[in-house]
């Protein structure tokens, strides 16, 4: 079986219904709000966490070998 066929747009209508019925049309709303802003903090958190590894990688100091007498 393909997932295309399992997961198709009359699933989606289905899974839709079921939960305006669950939580109500009110609540819908604010779980899409919580969704999208729960979203934005991961984002901000991976971003900051890249941020930290690029800067501990570049505040390392240079260590050169000095040249050796010839």
């Amino acid at each position: 079986m393909f997932f295309g066929d399992i997961f198709g747009p009359d699933l989606l209508v289905v899974v839709i219904v079921v939960a305006v019925l669950i939580f109500g049309g009110s609540a819908i709303p604010k779980l899409a709000r919580n969704l999208g802003s729960a979203k934005t903090e991961f984002e901000k958190g991976l971003k900051t966490s890249k941020d930290d590894g690029a800067a501990k990688t570049s505040d390392a100091p240079d260590t050169k070998v000095p040249d050796s007498d010839k």
